[in-house]
Formats: structure tokens, sequence, C-alpha cells
């Protein structure tokens, strides 16, 4: 499956414990999204049209209300890359 080069680094930091944080309109829509790393840094690739596409192609889930985390299935999609640590 073809990935984007901002979905593929946003997958690969949710894959390493990122998650994605989110804010919701009344109408249950959600209207704003921030991306953590494990760190606790913000992801700048992370926008809402990025999210949006990630979660069409079912690579992030939310359980309960959870922030996103990437899902089985995202996982398993994210081409592997070494930490740049």
């Amino acid at each position: 499956m073809n990935i984007s080069k901002h979905e593929q680094r946003v997958l690969h930091e949710l894959a390493l414990g990122g998650a994605i944080h989110f804010e919701r309109l009344k109408n249950g829509k959600v209207h704003d999204v921030t991306c953590y790393t494990r760190d606790g840094y913000v992801l700048s690739d992370c926008t809402l049209s990025v999210f949006q596409r990630l979660l069409k192609k079912r690579f992030i889930h939310s359980k309960n209300g959870t922030p996103y985390r990437a899902s089985a299935l995202g996982i398993k999609s994210v081409r592997a890359q070494m930490s740049q640590r």
C-alpha cells in the first residue's frame, strides 16, 4: 500500500510509542490534532489531513476516547527505519 512521506513519518513515531491527541467539536468531529512522540515532543508533520488519511486507511485507532495510537495494521505497514538518535 502506498503511504506518503508525511504519513510514514507520523506512523513511524506512533509505532515507536507516540500518540495523537485530539479535540472534538460539539457535533463530534475532530477539528484539531497534535502528535506527540514518546519523548513528549510535538511532531509538526501531523496535520488534520494526514490524520484523516491514516484513520481512513485504518492505520490508527482510539479506544474509549483515548489518544489515537498505531493499530496492528499500521505497525505492519510502516517501513522499517533506524532511529536517528
